[in-house]
């Protein structure tokens, strides 16, 4: 089994695509969304996989596109929302590079609004938005080696933040820090 140099988890609106894509440039590797995956298989959106088959089967394919994607890619992986409900995913993630990009309510309204086709969002978005952070917070930090707080940071920003966290500035082409800081005196 290949590792992926970083696996990124978080709720919606966190920017795990849009982060995903950037730190993969940034490293020089390729970029893979769990969400992408299980769109392709199944032929048809999450939101109507969890309509028409329901949620114990959506986290089954989301298991299946983690495991097949730990087999496969070696480059930035993102996972969607829930895939850390499943734990059978979080059993796979063990002892990974899993970054848990943290957001704030009010953070992913701003980024992709609370309108968009999320079956789990579908009544009452805020408070179920809520509801479902107290129950998958301590699920996200159980496997993540780094917590990254995306509030009031840019994409980019967030790249920076992912590459101190795991120690990737030299996978990045970046001069190591200590030498960075002999260069400065």
């Amino acid at each position: 089994m290949t590792a992926p140099v970083v696996v990124l988890i978080g709720p919606p609106g966190a920017g795990k695509s849009t982060v995903g894509a950037l730190l993969a440039e940034r490293l020089g590797v390729g970029y893979r969304d769990t969400d992408a995956d299980i769109v392709t298989t199944a032929g048809k959106p999450i939101a109507d996989i969890f309509v028409d088959e329901g949620e114990p089967y959506l986290r089954e394919l989301e298991r299946e596109a983690v495991r097949t994607a730990l087999e496969g890619h070696d480059g930035v992986l993102s996972l969607g929302g829930g895939a850390i409900m499943d734990d059978g995913t979080r059993k796979l993630l063990a002892g990974l590079p899993v970054v848990f990009l943290d957001v704030q309510l009010a953070d992913a309204v701003k980024r992709v609004g609370l309108d968009a086709p999320r079956p789990l969002l579908a009544v009452n978005p805020r408070k179920r938005w809520r509801e479902l952070m107290e129950q998958r917070r301590p699920l996200y930090t159980e496997v993540a080696r780094a917590v990254i707080d995306t509030a009031e940071r840019a994409p980019g920003q967030v790249v920076e933040a992912i590459l101190d966290a795991l120690e990737l500035r030299q996978a990045a082409g970046d001069a190591p820090q200590a030498a960075n800081r002999e260069e400065q005196a």
